[in-house]
């Protein structure tokens, strides 16, 4: 039986094995329910969000629980070939009910299959299913009949044999033919008209009956226009373009080596690429660290605006920057996220457009010090342990010592009395040196001396150099090469020991 740590205490535990991990990503999300309810809003509502924080707060996560909750895509994308204009390919949306009715006219145009005793008599016994001598059914593939030992073929091939003698075809009249008809091609009265109607063998047991519609639908099948699915109704929602370049955030076109030749080069619909915005569509562009793709800014902009954005070659030295592909949708929820000091650099319409159209969050680094949210820290290891899939469960003595460590972080470093920190990142690196250690030790748990051998040397190279060096400026003394250093020595010597022949 699992332990709901929404409900229950620390001590409820004796390892994070009894831990129970919710399903649903918003649940796992630790010490923001605050800002849960806004998140919420914003899946339900379709409102962008700006995410304000330190690193390893759980911005990411936030953005990837907002993709759970949407509702599934609706829209399939595809790059239609135009063969007056080539360069200039259509962009086709379907919805899924045209797609489902698109299945459903194919499974027409396929045929209805039957049972041989459906069709008229003449049809079975052309196809082998009828011995003409006797009347009775049986495998089409049975030259002998079981029934009555008559030859179920001798009339098919007396009437073949006579087709051949009046057009000329002797070679139809050498040898036996044993092998029925696979297809009969006739005419049925059907609402008071005439219509052309194919039977087909199907594997030996069934008949497959083409009608006028399922006839028209083959032809429209094979008449259909090429096209390429650039965003196909099954998909992620979730599209992550964190530190994106110009190509990966707004598509492409790929070059061809032969510009498109009809015949030896690759036609400029098929190497149309989306970008994240287009992939993007009907869920969530989360960008963290927004700052960094600074340049993009104002595209991202455009793209909320229209919720279209055409993909376009983006080399001028190659083949695919004549082609152009208009309106293609992206209709996604912005998710960015940044650090206080940056919010400066964000362009200031895209601000405009996310305070106009969502919300501004700053995001928490401590939360209270209570029983409630020691217990949502033990669920925290718990999903770190499971999402890492390497390491083993740990003990409640060592979640009390990283519960310990959590709460001096949160005074070092956030200058916070009673609260625990939300770096969350740091403390999962802790977890997993802890875990390292317990496997090369063969051990079943995560202990106290795990626990407490990983809070000691999981330090960033920061502290680490101050430890060593007891300051930056130390280390950077002690680090110089020894050519520095006797660089430097021969400078601080007397002048006339100082080569001068550089000056």
């Amino acid at each position: 039986m699992y332990v709901n740590m929404k409900k229950e205490f620390l001590g409820d535990i004796n390892t994070t094995k009894d831990i129970l991990i919710p399903k649903d990503p918003l649940e796992r999300v630790i010490g923001h329910d605050d800002i849960i309810r806004f998140v919420k809003i914003a899946a339900k509502q379709r409102r962008n969000l700006l995410l304000v924080g330190p690193p390893g707060i759980g911005k990411s996560l936030i953005a990837q629980a907002i993709s759970v909750h949407l509702e599934k895509p609706t829209e399939e994308i595809t790059v239609v070939n135009n063969p007056e204009r080539p360069e200039r390919p259509f962009v086709e949306v379907k919805t899924r009910k045209e797609m489902e009715s698109e299945r459903k006219n194919l499974e027409r145009a396929e045929g209805d299959v039957v049972d041989p005793h459906d069709v008229p008599k003449a049809v079975a016994e052309r196809l082998g299913f009828r011995c003409p001598h006797c009347g009775s059914y049986n495998n089409a593939y049975q030259s002998v009949c079981p029934n009555c030992g008559g030859d179920k073929y001798a009339q098919i091939n007396a009437r073949r044999k006579h087709l051949g003698d009046l057009l000329g075809m002797f070679e139809m009249n050498s040898g036996s033919i044993s092998i029925p008809q696979e297809r009969v091609t006739t005419t049925r009265m059907r609402n008071g008209r005439e219509e052309v109607v194919i039977y087909e063998r199907v594997d030996g047991d069934g008949i497959k009956i083409l009608d006028q519609h399922a006839l028209e639908k083959r032809r429209e099948l094979i008449d259909e226009k090429p096209k390429n699915v650039i965003v196909p109704l099954k998909r992620n929602l979730f599209v992550q373009a964190t530190g994106a370049s110009e190509t990966e955030l707004l598509g492409d076109v790929r070059h061809d080596p032969y510009g498109g030749h009809p015949d030896l080069g690759t036609q400029p619909y098929e190497r149309v690429v989306p970008g994240a915005v287009h992939e993007a569509h009907e869920g969530v562009l989360f960008i963290d660290e927004i700052v960094h793709i600074a340049p993009l800014q104002r595209y991202i902009l455009s793209a909320m605006q229209d919720k279209v954005f055409p993909i376009v070659g983006r080399n001028p030295q190659s083949a695919g920057s004549s082609v152009k592909v208009e309106n293609v949708p992206c209709d996604f929820i912005f998710v960015g996220a940044c650090n206080i000091r940056d919010i400066q650099y964000i362009l200031p319409p895209l601000r405009s457009r996310i305070q106009g159209e969502g919300y501004e969050i700053l995001m928490k680094t401590t939360m209270p010090d209570t029983e409630e949210n020691e217990a949502k820290l033990a669920q925290f290891v718990a999903q770190e342990i499971e999402m890492d899939g390497k390491i083993p469960h740990a003990t409640r003595g060592a979640v009390e010592l990283l519960i310990e460590n959590a709460r001096r972080r949160a005074e070092v470093i956030d200058e916070e009395k009673d609260a625990l920190t939300l770096r969350l990142r740091d403390l999962g690196g802790v977890v997993r040196m802890a875990g390292d250690i317990a496997v090369m030790n063969g051990d079943e748990f995560i202990d106290k001396k795990h626990m407490f051998f990983a809070i000691k040397n999981a330090v960033s190279i920061e502290d680490q150099i101050i430890r060593r060096y007891k300051s930056f400026e130390n280390a950077m003394e002690k680090d110089m090469s020894s050519s520095q250093h006797m660089f430097h020595g021969k400078l601080g010597k007397s002048n006339e020991n100082v080569d001068r022949s550089y000056m």
